[in-house]
This record gives C-alpha cells, sequence and structure tokens, in this order.
C-alpha cells in the first residue's frame, strides 16, 4: 500500500464529486464499498479511492469491449 499526499475529501465532497447525495456516500462507506480514513469520527475519503470506485464502476461501450477482449463481446 502506497501513501501519497493525496487530497482526503469530506462525505461532503465526494458526494458533490459523484453528483449524488451524502447519504449514498455514508452508505457505500458503512457497506465497506470504498476506501475512507477515520480521523477520530470525522471520515474522510481519499481522492484516489473516489476516482478507484468511479473506473471499477465505468461500463465499456461495445467497441470498447470488443477492443479489449476480443469480438467474443
Amino acid at each position: 500500500m502506497t501513501h501519497t499526499a493525496d487530497r482526503l475529501l469530506t462525505v461532503e465532497e465526494a458526494a458533490q464529486r459523484l453528483g449524488t447525495g451524502v447519504r449514498f456516500i455514508r452508505r457505500l462507506i458503512q457497506e465497506r464499498r470504498i476506501r475512507y480514513v477515520k480521523l477520530g469520527k470525522p471520515v474522510r475519503i481519499p481522492g484516489n479511492a473516489l476516482a478507484a470506485y468511479i473506473e471499477e464502476r465505468t461500463v465499456l461501450t461495445t467497441s470498447e469491449a470488443r477492443a479489449r477482449y476480443g469480438k467474443a463481446a
């Protein structure tokens, strides 16, 4: 695990970046579906964790899938 000077986002900032409500981000944290940092009571989400969450859930277009996996897609 590498430690970088990645910006830690508040729950509100993370929700704004995803275009969702704070409740959705809190649910992701509660279900441990996104990495987070606990600083006592406050919770922060590393910017790269949010980027990884988006990347993991990005659906490829048909042409991108074919290029990546061959013509079987």
